[in-house]
């Protein structure tokens, strides 16, 4: 039933990126390198949602109560959407204040300008405008301010804080009110920037308790393996940083001598990677629901408003969506920055366990409120700072492609397999210069002039 579900999904998904091509893509230069024969890559088949999975689909129709057709088609607007808000970032600038998916299938793509004359453009590009008072760069000062003041003002009663883009402000939860307030005024910003929510909930780290597909760390503690990593020739993976310490051995799932964690970073950030003995290989594997599994492609950021599906050790495998990136949570173990917020629920023992969108990789579960039975929200530690700090290749399907390790022996400026690239970031490439769409770790097969997806010419 599923499998017959799966088809036609996708049979539906890909008669919708009809009504989503890219409009207005800037051609390349007459000196661009000859793109393949046949036409360029749509954002969905760059990223493969174009041929979802039926484990991400079946997550999807449970968790987000959608129809098979509805999970495909929204996978499928989500790659799409992602382009298109990167090409209007570029040609925003300091204006852009930040873009959203909405809708059940995520059809409904707004980008936020801090100038209505920008709406034209934005509605060029399939898009709703929304004009709001200041941009993405000045919401990410103030919080900024706040960052400060938490490593050198302890406030445990402010839990979050983070940059709401649909509400073009910074938001502050606190269990109350007046600690809100306090830390808000401790930062030295405008309180008429930044809204308040109070909530009774106390982010905790997620570990300790048995899994399913968990490792040991030094016979003593629990946590989930997150994304196959490489360094080098060392193979390994990536996981949370509060789950070890460099030096930390490790034991698998089925008790036998798995590795030991290289580097690690707690708090500040929540990011760790343990090199595995030659017992164990890294894959592009994640495990989804009955022993399935899903393939990762790459690590394409997913936007505000996507769908993410997260697999952790003690409770399987659950769907929800992005609720904001760039989120700061304080933990009783210490403050984290840079994670990002979603509804998908977990609980303890799923730490360090892959969020995916797609097939694209996310990142590791860090920790969160409420659990599986209730409903509740989780934070992940972003996977491409993890790989960009500690100088690890993702391991994709791409890999017999020939994605190699971070190449270290080439211009700064020229694009490079393995590197980190962030939305933004400009390089060269065969004599021309592009400018990056979206977050991502550059794969062997996806070079600027074969993926307008990812790459705008400048």
């Amino acid at each position: 039933m599923v499998g017959r579900h799966a088809a036609r999904s996708r049979r539906a998904a890909l008669t919708a990126l009809g009504a989503l091509a890219l409009t207005a893509l800037p051609p390349a230069a007459s000196a661009a390198p000859e793109p393949g024969p046949g036409p360029q890559p749509t954002a969905a088949q760059t990223l493969g949602a174009d041929k979802p999975s039926t484990q991400v689909l079946h997550a999807m129709e449970r968790d987000l109560r959608l129809t098979p057709d509805q999970a495909a088609t929204r996978l499928v607007n989500e790659a799409e959407a992602g382009t298109r808000a990167g090409l209007l970032r570029n040609t925003l600038g300091d204006r852009f204040a930040g873009a959203w998916v909405s809708g059940a299938t995520s059809s409904e793509l707004t980008v936020a300008t801090t100038d209505t004359a920008d709406t034209a453009a934005i509605e060029a590009q399939g898009a709703k405008a929304a004009v709001v008072k200041k941009g993405l760069g000045e919401l990410r000062a103030i919080k900024e301010k706040l960052d400060a003041t938490a490593v050198r003002a302890q406030t445990p009663e402010t839990t979050v804080w983070y940059v709401d883009v649909k509400a073009n402000r910074v938001m502050v939860q606190a269990t109350g009110e007046a600690a809100a307030e306090d830390f808000i005024e401790a930062a030295g910003v405008d309180g008429q920037d930044v809204g308040v929510r109070v909530s009774a909930n106390r982010p905790r780290l997620l570990k300790d308790l048995v899994g399913g597909d968990a490792y040991y760390i030094d016979g003593r503690a629990r946590c989930s393996v997150g994304f196959s990593v490489t360094k080098d020739e060392q193979e390994g993976f990536a996981t949370a940083g509060h789950c070890g310490r460099p030096g930390a051995e490790t034991t698998g799932f089925d008790q036998s001598d798995q590795g030991v964690f290289q580097a690690s970073t707690f708090p500040g950030k929540d990011m760790a990677w343990v090199g595995v003995n030659a017992d164990w290989s890294a894959t592009p594997d994640v495990r989804a629901e009955d022993g399935q599994k899903v393939q990762m492609a790459g690590s394409v950021e997913a936007l505000v408003g996507a769908s993410v599906c997260r697999s952790g050790s003690t409770t399987g495998w659950h769907c929800g969506t992005v609720q904001q990136h760039d989120t700061s949570v304080r933990y009783p173990e210490g403050t984290i920055d840079g994670l990002t917020e979603t509804t998908v629920c977990a609980e303890g023992g799923d730490s360090g366990g892959p969020f995916v969108a797609g097939a694209q990789a996310q990142g590791t579960t860090s920790g969160g409120s409420g659990d599986c039975t209730s409903g509740g929200t989780t934070f992940y530690q972003p996977i491409n700072p993890l790989l960009s700090d500690f100088g690890l290749t993702l391991t994709t399907t791409s890999a017999a492609a020939g994605t190699p390790s971070p190449q270290d022996d080439v211009a700064a400026d020229a694009w490079a397999t393995g590197r980190v690239y962030e939305a933004g970031a400009t390089v060269n490439h065969a004599g021309l210069r592009y400018r990056c769409l979206q977050s991502h770790q550059a794969q062997g097969v996806w070079s600027p002039e074969n993926t307008p997806a990812l790459w705008q010419p400048v």
